[in-house]
């Protein structure tokens, strides 16, 4: 028999946070090993819940989503997201201007597929959410990675992003807040994104699913609310403002300058048929999210479950010897840093590898994310305080193991 193989499509296409060092947790715990996982940011296993308003209505719609919605969306939740558009000032949102999808992943690559010819190149934050980097590659254009600059709190490096601009790059990509970082972007960022985007006339894609996990009274500026006069793709949903990420509703809107991209959003509007509508159960939840009580608000208070488990984190990282980490303002996140004079590490993977057969902590390495040395790691900080200070103190003692056979102790 001839084998069978997947897509050349799929040769740049990778997705580490659900990677092979997972395969081999998964294989452990099947063994009747205890895995602490920092791997992904998933809040409902953490005994983070959906607000019980929305659990409610969901149930209550339940025999009105049997069938098929618009292939946009309801309309009771598109109205409620074309309101949230107006409180961030998002300008010259309507509801057509609002597609709901099957969480933003499924709009990412949408609009990626939409605007894509082979070799078109996206600009896109490195360290970047990796789905951003894979739906550009399988959408047959290249993703062209932006220095995020570590020294500076992981702002991105405006001049990079110029040096990086070629005749064919179409797009820019904006995390904010930013994953992996936890970064929060000063209006002067954006302000300064914004004009890099209109000078070279390109589209503006926001990926704000965390604009409501802010710390320290951090607030939070959508991109598109600066760019009037550009085309800028904004995304959100309910998976982590509202602990909801298994219900599947996300949504992206456009705003700005839209008359020189009819024919870009006819192709959006015919992705969106074909894959007839997003889930509907979903759907019923957003209107009763977006104008319910904000419970994020407490939960990211310094005496809030996550603001309490940030603090714990950072601080416990940051007192082994040799990790450093930007302290982050928002998200679910830390990306800190092993000095590589302390812990010469040559493949990432292979480090968190031993990690998890070693210590039995499951993280997800740097370049997982396209980052270009193999000297940092993501973590989550979702576990309670015990179950994070029991995997510190496994890291920390994984560490020093790790310098005491490599010299450096």
């Amino acid at each position: 028999m001839q084998p069978v193989h997947k897509s050349q499509k799929l040769a740049n296409v990778c997705y580490d946070i659900r990677g092979p060092v997972l395969e081999h947790a998964k294989a452990m715990e099947e063994e009747g090993h205890r895995i602490i996982k920092l791997n992904i940011g998933n809040p409902a296993p953490f005994g983070f819940f959906a607000p019980d308003e929305i659990i409610e209505d969901m149930i209550a719609n339940l025999q009105n989503a049997s069938g098929y919605t618009d292939s946009k969306g309801l309309f009771s939740a598109r109205k409620a997201i074309m309101h949230y558009a107006q409180e961030k000032q998002l300008p010259g949102v309507g509801m057509e201007d609002i597609y709901i999808g099957n969480g933003v992943s499924e709009l990412i690559v949408m609009a990626m597929q939409a605007l894509l010819d082979n070799g078109d190149e996206v600009l896109v934050p490195a360290p970047d959410y990796p789905l951003w980097t894979a739906a550009v590659s399988l959408a047959g254009g290249r993703a062209t990675h932006y220095r995020c600059d570590e020294s500076a709190g992981w702002l991105p490096d405006l001049d990079d992003i110029r040096a990086k601009i070629t005749p064919t790059t179409r797009a820019i990509v904006v995390i904010n807040p930013n994953n992996p970082t936890g970064a929060l972007y000063p209006d002067w960022i954006l302000a300064g994104l914004v004009e890099i985007a209109r000078t070279h006339q390109l589209i503006i894609y926001a990926d704000e699913i965390y604009d409501k996990v802010l710390y320290d009274g951090a607030k939070h500026t959508s991109i598109a609310s600066l760019a009037p006069d550009v085309l800028c793709v904004t995304f959100n949903g309910l998976s982590k403002n509202y602990r909801a990420c298994g219900f599947r509703a996300g949504w992206m809107s456009v705003s700005g300058e839209k008359k020189h991209a009819r024919d870009y959003i006819e192709g959006l509007n015919m992705l969106a048929s074909m894959r007839l509508c997003a889930n509907a159960p979903g759907q019923y939840a957003i209107q009763t999210a977006l104008g319910g009580y904000q419970s994020i608000d407490d939960l990211v208070l310094p005496t809030g479950r996550l603001g309490r488990q940030r603090d714990l984190a950072y601080k416990m990282l940051t007192e082994i010897p040799g990790v450093s980490c930007v302290k982050p303002q928002g998200a679910l996140y830390l990306f800190p840093r092993l000095d590589p004079e302390m812990y010469p590490i040559v493949d990432d993977q292979q480090f968190i590898l031993e990690l998890l057969q070693q210590e039995k902590v499951l993280l997800v390495q740097g370049t997982g994310f396209n980052w270009i040395a193999p000297d940092h790691f993501r973590v989550v900080f979702l576990p309670n305080t015990d179950d994070l200070t029991e995997a510190f103190g496994r890291i920390g003692r994984f560490l020093e193991d790790y310098r005491r056979r490599h010299g450096t102790l």
